[in-house]
């Protein structure tokens, strides 16, 4: 659901600091122990702990895990143990080496290269102006998914060409092409019809069944933006000069289509449906991380302009959502709804530590 930025630049800092802060434990810890590679716990996990500092994020944790219980009690039940271990933890002020003292360890991801660094990305809620009926420059249909038939769903080619056209599936209509396609990307969106009704949630409705091709890829292939400045703000920026045509024909390369769901009064669901709160839910490889794990992430912090500066943090984040681009040691991190998180989810394309609570 979501679309791999590419920053080289970014990533290589990024390992040379982790390596640099892991190089007196982490290469000790590997010779010593196995670490979490594919999703199957040893009984003899013994890795030693870094000094991390403790979850900034706990009251927003401990909400997230409240969302879990209220609308979804079989995966709260599935994973009670856990979060009452994890809350006896919390009650105790206990430090992020201590999880033992509560019947639980830490089992540290072996990351995407094998020393514990694990991609991190970032996603968000957008917030995208619409009306019901096509009107002036509000012409780009949002649809909701066709009934299911024996033949395959069109194309995005086809789709834009007209093949939905006249079946009823059109449940909105944006002023921006490329609104509605970094919507797909993100898999979900609030709808403001711009009339003095409350938002409207666009969930996830299904897709096309068609390959998926990253545009940001495209782009940098093209020559059209560098790779160390690609983001989603990025494409964005690139997209505002560009004509209906000139847009359609990057676009279309992406054979995939998302269709939507309008919710009213909802709020943002992953795939778990359960709300998610920002900066405690993550998307998750499921085969790797199950849906309902409770991680900790030490997360590189990024200012405004998208620049790391050697700043970290710690949060104590559930596993709530997936994605197709979401595979092996990689967390998306959910950033929240709107712009400002839109602009930080379009940067974050870094590594940091990662670890499995578990009993």
């Amino acid at each position: 659901m979501k679309e791999n930025n590419c920053k080289s630049n970014i990533f290589i800092l990024s390992i040379l600091l982790i390596l640099s802060l892991l190089t007196g434990c982490q290469s000790d810890s590997n010779a010593k122990s196995k670490q979490f590679r594919d999703g199957k716990l040893a009984n003899d996990f013994n890795i030693s702990h870094p000094q991390l500092a403790v979850p900034v994020n706990i009251s927003d944790y401990t909400i997230q895990v409240e969302k879990l219980r209220t609308t979804s009690p079989s995966l709260y039940q599935k994973n009670e143990h856990i979060y009452k271990a994890v809350d006896a933890w919390i009650n105790r002020s206990l430090g992020s080496a201590e999880f033992h003292k509560v019947g639980l360890k830490s089992y540290e991801m072996a990351g995407k290269d094998g020393y514990g660094n694990v991609h991190l990305t970032g996603y968000y809620t957008p917030v995208i102006k619409a009306r019901h009926q096509p009107t002036g420059e509000f012409k780009y249909p949002i649809y909701r998914m066709p009934a299911k038939s024996k033949g395959r769903l069109p194309s995005r080619e086809q789709i834009y060409n007209g093949a939905l056209t006249g079946k009823g599936l059109e449940i909105a209509y944006s002023n921006s092409l490329m609104d509605n396609f970094i919507m797909e990307v993100q898999g979900s969106a609030y709808i403001d019809f711009e009339d003095g009704t409350p938002l409207v949630f666009f969930c996830y409705g299904g897709k096309n069944g068609h390959g998926y091709s990253s545009i940001g890829r495209l782009l940098v292939e093209q020559g059209e933006i560098a790779k160390e400045d690609m983001s989603i703000q990025a494409i964005k920026n690139w997209a505002k000069n560009k004509s209906e045509k000139q847009l359609k024909t990057l676009l279309i390369q992406n054979r995939s289509f998302v269709f939507f769901k309008p919710q009213y009064n909802a709020e943002v669901k992953g795939s778990a449906a359960v709300p998610l709160i920002a900066n405690a839910s993550v998307a998750s490889d499921k085969l790797l991380v199950p849906t309902g794990s409770v991680v900790l992430v030490d997360v590189p912090l990024l200012d405004n302009d998208g620049q790391y500066r050697g700043r970290r943090e710690v949060r104590l984040m559930v596993a709530l959502d997936v994605g197709g681009a979401i595979k092996g040691h990689h967390f998306d991190l959910y950033l929240g709804i709107g712009d400002k998180a839109g602009k930080q989810a379009g940067y974050y394309n870094h590594f940091g530590r990662a670890w499995v609570i578990k009993p």
